[in-house]
């Protein structure tokens, strides 16, 4: 095979804006992927919609990076939110902006995102693409790649490589082929890997209550994290119950720093604050005036004011109380139950629903060993990474994909110019 200024492996977000703007410099590109498709994973993302970025400053986007969002200070200035909306725009994609500033396109299609990146590395003649190949083995000397070899159709081949980019995504939905490859690449040659864990994943719960509460959905709750009994992070929105558990977006914004410390063996809690807007005093005044104004009825009917029906005989089973007592014979020690109940309505966490269902890979490369200004590895001279592989991960709403785009956006621009002055 001829050998290439840039060849790229993976065939994802990052691995796609690495192709465009390695050609955007001239070079000859190569884009390798194990799959039958390219971009797979952006075609389930988002409920199959896509959300392709943030409409939200710079500023905006540190507070929700992990673990050290400033690493991406200067492919963000490079390459940010605009830019990856102006060309798809410019090649014929009409996004919108929704709530939150989460940016999806006109169509409500992820299939559309991805025919568009396609698209356009399909207009340039000097980017070839294999796919259903898988990367082999990385050869280096005096650690500088020379060359790869692939397996294709049940054949082995070598590619001679001025400069190589690995976008193998990270391990999560590993049907999509994120099956965590490039760790074990990016680790024979030399570099550490921080634990890949399950991030923006479901919970799973102790017990039946979540069970009797599948398919319940709360808006404007609290949700806090305890470990080791201490309240670590806290979230404000909306979750859902499954039968295994919690989920939703809070659950998922708190879920890697629970995986975490679920990973070290520590005590894991979730507490729901049902009524964050009233404090305890407040709260416990309002149920002494339900109560009060309704004597004869039964605790369960005057709860209706302040609990969705499905989750109101529950919290009475917690705090041992009978539902169909009437108010006049709830006493001051009962509602002070209720009231706590509605401030905390705690769940022991005994696990997460793994990598196939995690939305994105907390660990990975350490950013200790990459330079920022160019995505280039500090051991190896030629070899770039880009996207989920890097240790970096996001809350939801847009800011992943645009992780992905700006790496590999640079990492393309920056192998090329490595490759022109080689």
């Amino acid at each position: 095979m001829k050998k290439y200024d840039v060849t790229i492996i993976g065939a994802g977000a990052s691995g796609m804006l690495a192709a465009i703007s390695a050609a955007e410099e001239g070079a000859d590109v190569l884009l390798i992927e194990k799959t039958g498709r390219e971009g797979r994973k952006m075609l389930i993302s988002g409920k199959g919609r896509c959300n392709i970025t943030n409409s939200a400053y710079q500023s905006v986007f540190y507070k929700k990076i992990y673990p050290k969002p400033k690493f991406l200070k200067y492919a963000f200035s490079q390459f940010f939110s605009k830019d990856i909306i102006d060309l798809l725009e410019k090649n014929g994609l009409k996004t919108k902006t929704e709530r939150g500033g989460r940016v999806f396109p006109e169509s409500d299609k992820a299939k559309d995102v991805t025919d568009t990146l396609l698209k356009i590395i399909k207009s340039y003649d000097n980017i070839d693409i294999l796919i259903k190949t898988k990367l082999i083995d990385i050869f280096t000397e005096d650690n500088i790649v020379k060359s790869i070899k692939i397996k294709t159709e049940n054949k082995e081949k070598t590619v001679f490589c001025n400069t190589l980019i690995l976008a193998t995504g990270g391990k999560s939905y590993p049907a999509t082929g994120s099956s965590g490859d490039g760790f074990v690449f990016a680790e024979k040659l030399g570099h550490k890997i921080i634990k890949p864990l399950p991030a923006l994943v479901p919970l799973v719960t102790e017990g039946n209550i979540t069970k009797k509460l599948q398919g319940l959905s709360l808006k404007n709750i609290n949700a806090s994290l305890f470990v080791n009994g201490k309240k670590t992070k806290e979230e404000f929105g909306e979750m859902l119950f499954a039968h295994f558990g919690l989920t939703g977006p809070v659950i998922l914004t708190l879920s890697g720093f629970a995986v975490e410390a679920l990973d070290k063996n520590f005590k894991t809690e979730i507490n729901i604050d049902l009524k964050p807007a009233l404090n305890e005093t407040k709260l416990d005044l309002r149920l002494q005036r339900e109560i009060n104004d309704n004597g004869k009825k039964q605790i369960r009917n005057v709860m209706k004011s302040l609990l969705p029906s499905k989750l109101i005989p529950v919290i009475l089973q917690i705090a041992e109380i009978d539902e169909f007592k009437p108010c006049n014979q709830i006493s001051s020690k009962e509602r002070k139950r209720i009231k706590f109940l509605l401030k905390n309505l705690r769940f022991n966490i005994t696990g997460h629903r793994g990598f196939k269902e995690a939305i994105i890979t907390r660990g990975g490369i350490d950013t200790n060993e990459i330079n920022s200004r160019t995505m280039m590895s500090e051991i190896i001279k030629n070899l770039y990474f880009a996207g989920e592989i890097i240790n970096l991960d996001a809350e939801t709403g847009g800011y992943n994909f645009q992780i992905a785009f700006s790496t590999g956006y640079l990492a393309g621009k920056s192998a090329a110019e490595t490759s022109k002055n080689q």
